[in-house]
């Protein structure tokens, strides 16, 4: 779990690297000229960076989906068998009401009824992490299906309310909204 955590929090803080201007380098960024050959070789490595970058997107989204879905699935299983845990201490009381007894400082006297109450606890938390990261990858994916909307040519399509229709003014930068109404 620890592995998959860190390998997971490693792939978000390196992928800003990739963003293009994550690339601009100081000396460039200043005096805002570029020589004719780094120039082409800018805008090869441009256009194969914008190829792979579109490449990570769609087929990463489907590879955070099945993030998604293992997640939710292992943190089904470890509530499961903190269900079976509890299940198991409540089968312990119903035998010996004794066995349930609570000491002073709220734990259990009988150390079996303490192990499976701890027990319960220990795949609970393990449930809830991995329902968490099954969450927070399902964003990712969500995001990463957007974001291969948007590189495709002429952008999403606006499929709810088809006589809706906005747009960006390239004068201003607004938002032009329209509406087509057809007899």
């Amino acid at each position: 779990m620890m592995r998959g955590t860190s390998a997971l929090v490693a792939g978000v803080l390196c992928a800003p690297g990739l963003l293009r201007a994550q690339g601009d380098s100081v000396a460039r960024r200043h005096d805002g000229t570029l020589p004719a050959s780094a120039a082409a070789a800018r805008v090869a490595a441009l256009g194969q960076r914008a190829t792979f970058q579109r490449a990570v997107v769609h087929y990463g989204k489907w590879l955070a989906a099945g993030g998604a879905v293992a997640f939710t699935v292992m943190g089904a299983h470890e509530h499961a068998q903190s269900n079976r845990e509890f299940n198991q201490l409540l089968a312990l009381c119903r035998r010996d009401n004794a066995n349930c007894l609570l000491g002073a400082d709220g734990t259990y006297v009988d150390p079996a009824a303490e192990q499976q109450y701890q027990s319960s606890i220990h795949f609970d938390r393990r449930a809830r992490l991995r329902l968490m990261a099954g969450q927070a990858t399902l964003l990712v994916a969500a995001g990463l299906f957007i974001a291969d909307l948007t590189h495709r040519a002429g952008g999403p399509v606006n499929k709810p309310f088809a006589p809706l229709k906005v747009t960006v003014d390239e004068r201003t930068g607004g938002a032009l909204v329209g509406v087509r109404v057809t007899f």
